[in-house]
């Protein structure tokens, strides 16, 4: 029996075969904290000082913009976890709605955005600790391969250790936002001079105004706020490590819109009203620039300690999402059988290291380039966001229409303006993918596209005869699709 000719009742009732295994043992407070992570990363705290210098104050413009549809992705993933909390997050929820092949394309997707995240992360992690003197002489894909390894460590320990990681590298994310954003507010209400500077809500609208070099850079920069954001739908794959997701997940994805407005939106403004726009520079993060310019002491090594925290966060929830939505693939046979392997500590082992052996060429990049490392992987990872983003919005729109023909129903918890919000957010998403082509990098990005749509064309059929064997499998212990 195929997917779509299962009888109502029989949809409503599908479980992925890789929901099975794993342990409950995230908490509120991991759930919670992975959510804040995952919204707030380097793009904020490193990539926003060049954006303020080319987009001026526009740029929380961007931020709260990109933000909103941040915000639309991850509501309707958790619409869809309400419907059917899973480990595969978006993988299982393609297959419900539009079978192996959907899935098999969208993990595949995920698998690029964050095996080549990962590339990007050690390669941040390496740069990062270079800057300390006492790591100097050590090389950049040394300190990128002893990264990975401590971090693939607290992976395969068990769940709870990655729980417990992330909730402290959230912490001191969130610790030192709220911490710049009171000094900031101090200074502000004081009238104290920055770098010689009045602080104020003039420098808003004054050296060059709101827009100092036009509405273009605006629109240029709107593409790396996207991928600012890039995480925000790993608080989707906890679902199935959660022992309660139905009380859990609607308060922490809510909570994702509130952060962003407070921690992007409300620092950018804040960082724009303490110093002229054209006095941040894209080498240097707008906070240390803040702080150096205050004379506040160690504040770069502060802030450098941070940045590093947010890049090992986000290698950490990469091997630990890949490793997940992996093994939702293996089990019905469109990834390799080793990635469906699950330790005694109940840990997708195989996953994690398959994506560790892809982050092993970077480090072989980083041997190779390690001053181009950086931004090289970082444009491929575009378009695995891109995409992963986009699936969890068409699988969303797939849910509604079968839940508007009486085929499943819909939670109380729902993405709002749900399908005209899912139809801008993929209009949104493609309006991104054309700016891509007037940035350099990007443009690169976009010709290497024929080039995925072959591999994943060709590793299809690669797979489809184990991917039909294994469904024919099911469908004659009487299972169907729905284990």
């Amino acid at each position: 029996m195929s997917e779509e000719t299962l009888p109502p009742k029989e949809r409503a009732r599908h479980v992925d075969a890789g929901d099975a295994g794993y342990s409950k043992s995230l908490s509120a407070r991991h759930i919670n904290m992975i959510a804040i992570g995952g919204a707030i990363g380097t793009g904020l705290f490193l990539g926003a000082g060049g954006r303020l210098h080319d987009a001026g104050p526009s740029l929380a413009l961007a931020y709260a913009v990109c933000g909103v549809f941040a915000f639309f992705v991850v509501r309707a993933l958790g619409e869809l976890i309400l419907h059917r909390p899973s480990s595969g997050s978006f993988v299982s929820y393609s297959r419900e709605f539009m079978g192996e092949k959907g899935a098999y394309v969208g993990g595949w997707l995920y698998f690029l955005n964050w095996s080549t995240t990962g590339i990007a992360d050690i390669t941040a992690i390496a740069m990062y600790t270079h800057y300390w003197s006492l790591f100097s002489p050590l090389p950049q894909w040394v300190l990128a391969l002893a990264a990975l390894a401590i971090v693939l460590l607290i992976n395969l320990i068990s769940v709870k250790i990655f729980g417990e990681m992330e909730f402290w590298f959230a912490i001191i994310k969130v610790a030192a936002l709220v911490v710049f954003m009171f000094i900031g507010i101090f200074l502000l209400v004081t009238g104290h001079q920055v770098g010689g500077h009045d602080s104020g809500v003039h420098l808003l609208v004054e050296d060059g105004g709101f827009f100092p070099n036009g509405i273009l850079p605006l629109v240029l920069v709107i593409q790396g706020v996207v991928f600012a954001y890039a995480s925000v739908e790993l608080v989707g794959v906890t679902a199935g490590e959660t022992a309660e997701p139905e009380k859990i997940m609607p308060k922490a994805i809510n909570s994702i819109m509130w952060r962003i407005g407070i921690f992007y939106v409300g620092s950018v403004l804040l960082l724009a009203m303490l110093l002229p726009s054209s006095a941040f520079t894209a080498g240097e993060s707008p906070f240390v620039t803040v702080l150096s310019q205050l004379g506040v002491p160690a504040a770069g090594d502060v802030m450098n300690l941070v940045v590093l925290t947010a890049a090992m966060s986000s290698l950490n929830s990469g091997l630990y999402s890949t490793g997940r939505i992996l093994r939702s693939m293996a089990m019905a046979g469109s990834a390799p059988r080793f990635t469906g392997v699950m330790s005694r500590n109940q840990v997708p082992y195989g996953g994690i290291l398959l994506t560790c052996v892809a982050c092993i060429f970077g480090v072989g990049l980083n041997y190779a380039l390690p001053e181009k490392a950086f931004e090289i992987i970082l444009n491929f990872a575009a378009i695995g966001i891109l995409g992963t983003w986009g699936m969890i919005i068409l699988c969303h729109l797939l849910f509604v229409r079968q839940a508007k023909a009486g085929r499943v129903d819909r939670p109380s918890f729902r993405l709002p303006g749900s399908p005209w919000t899912d139809i801008a957010t993929l209009a949104f998403f493609a309006a991104v993918i054309v700016l891509m082509w007037f940035d350099e990098a990007g443009r690169y990005t976009l010709m290497s596209l024929p080039v995925l749509v072959v591999a994943l064309f060709v590793g299809w059929f690669a797979v489809r005869g184990r991917v039909t064997a294994i469904a024919a499998e099911r469908e004659r212990a009487g299972h169907g699709s729905a284990e």
